[in-house]
């Protein structure tokens, strides 16, 4: 197991020492990603011999999901801006001896991906997280292998019917904690990405949204 860190300033210090401190609360939401985790798994086709990149792992409760699916000659690497989570992701790892698995202290907007490294990537509530989500979705898209795919399970925050104003106090909750360009994912993802596909309808409520995306082939 190795780590690594990124040096240049993270995107909040306030977002970083929200995320440290919830790195020691973090149970209940790993049990209430247990189903997005399953369906990325289904989604995403992993083979033995993959090598997957799980963005803002937090502490990591992916991993094991993720290494079952890729097998001991595939690589699962976790990326985090927080050094709270980080330290959890390493000590799960360390308590079950995965060599297999990596984990990387660094921003999302600046993480040092090898370029065209990976064959798939998978991204749970952490792209509407991020200051500048355009910037998250291209450090995605050049680490991915042409043809890779990406899993998203995300807040769509915009406005809509009658749920329209709590979205819009959320959406506020989100720039004040983490800096929050107010960009809408899914629309991130389409201008980027080659094909992008919903995995489940758009509903008014709750504001999730789980797509996948495909980075095209070379040619």
């Amino acid at each position: 197991m190795k780590a690594a860190a990124d040096r240049r300033p993270p995107q909040s210090a306030r977002s970083r020492w929200l995320w440290d401190f919830l790195s020691g609360h973090s149970g209940s939401s790993e049990r209430m990603l247990a189903p997005a985790r399953q369906l990325a798994i289904e989604h995403l086709g992993l083979q033995h011999g993959d090598r997957v990149l799980d963005l803002g792992c937090g502490t990591g409760p992916n991993f094991e999901t993720l290494r079952e699916a890729v097998g001991p000659g595939g690589r699962v690497v976790g990326v985090d801006f927080s050094s709270g989570m980080v330290q959890r992701a390493q000590e799960r790892i360390r308590e079950r001896g995965w060599d297999n698995v990596d984990v990387i202290c660094a921003d999302a907007l600046r993480a040092r991906l090898e370029p065209e490294a990976y064959d798939a990537a998978i991204a749970t509530f952490t792209l509407s997280a991020v200051a500048n989500v355009r910037a998250a979705v291209d450090t995605v898209y050049a680490a991915l292998r042409p043809g890779g795919r990406f899993f998203v399970c995300d807040l769509r925050l915009v406005p809509s019917g009658q749920a329209g104003l709590v979205i819009r106090l959320l959406g506020l909750a989100y720039r004040l904690i983490a800096g929050w360009s107010g960009r809408d994912v899914l629309e991130q993802l389409q201008a980027r990405f080659q094909s992008v596909d919903l995995v489940m309808p758009l509903r008014p409520w709750p504001p999730v949204m789980l797509a996948l995306a495909s980075k095209g082939q070379a040619i």
